[in-house]
C-alpha cells in the first residue's frame, strides 16, 4: 500500500513504522517496505528494516561513488536489476569494489545480478535476505527502537498542542523584551 510521506524527512511516512508493527503481528515471512526517491539524507528505512536491499540499474552510471553515498552505506544487499542491459557487468564490478573497499561489519555484502521480468536473481535475493537475518547482524534494532520511541514521544507531546493557542501565547510573550523562543518552548508543558 502506498503511503505519502506528507513532507516527512527520512523517506518514510510517519505511520510506516506503526503499520509494519501491525504487519509483523501477523507473522508474515517477509514485509517489503519500498522507499521511492530516497536521497542522501533520507535513510530512515535502515532503522525499520531487518535487511535493507538497495536496488539499482546499470543506467545509474559507471561511477558508483557519485551515487548518493548516504544510501549506498546503508545497504545490506545490493541488487542490480535489468542486469541484461549494456554496462551491467561493469556496474556490478564497480559496486563490488566499492562495497569491499569499506567493510562496515562482519557481514559480507552480496551484490546480486537480477532481471526481475525474467525472475532471474530472485531466489538468490531471498537466500541473501534469509542469510543476513540468520547471521544476526541486527545492530539496526536499537536504531529502530530509538526511532519508534522518538515518534511516540513526538506524537504524545504534540497531542494537546493547538496552533491557535500557541499563537496566542507567543503573541503575548513577544511583548516582553527578553523573549527567547527556545526558552519558551522548553517551558511548555
Amino acid at each position: 500500500r502506498s503511503l505519502a510521506t506528507r513532507g516527512s524527512l527520512g523517506g518514510l511516512s510517519g505511520k510506516t513504522i506503526e503499520i509494519v508493527d501491525v504487519m509483523r503481528a501477523f507473522a508474515f515471512d517477509y514485509i517489503i517496505v519500498e522507499t521511492v526517491g530516497v536521497g542522501q539524507s533520507e535513510v530512515e528505512v535502515v532503522g525499520l528494516a531487518d535487511t535493507t536491499v538497495l536496488v539499482l540499474v546499470p543506467e545509474s552510471g559507471d561511477d558508483v561513488q557519485a551515487i548518493k553515498s548516504g544510501i549506498m552505506e546503508i545497504a545490506d544487499v545490493f541488487v542490480v536489476n535489468k542486469s541484461d542491459r549494456a554496462g551491467a557487468d561493469t556496474f556490478v564490478k564497480n559496486i563490488i569494489q566499492l562495497v569491499h573497499s569499506k567493510p562496515l561489519s562482519d557481514w559480507s555484502i552480496p551484490v546480486i545480478k537480477a532481471v526481475a521480468t525474467k525472475e532471474e536473481g530472485v531466489d538468490e535475493l531471498i537466500k541473501s535476505i534469509d542469510k543476513h537475518n540468520a547471521v544476526g547482524v541486527n545492530t539496526k534494532r536499537s536504531y529502530l527502537l530509538v526511532e519508534k520511541a522518538y515518534r511516540l514521544l513526538q506524537n504524545n507531546k504534540m497531542k494537546g498542542v493547538s496552533k491557535q493557542d500557541l499563537q496566542k501565547q507567543i503573541e503575548t510573550e513577544l511583548k516582553k523584551k527578553d523573549f527567547n523562543l527556545y526558552k519558551f518552548v522548553k517551558g511548555l508543558k
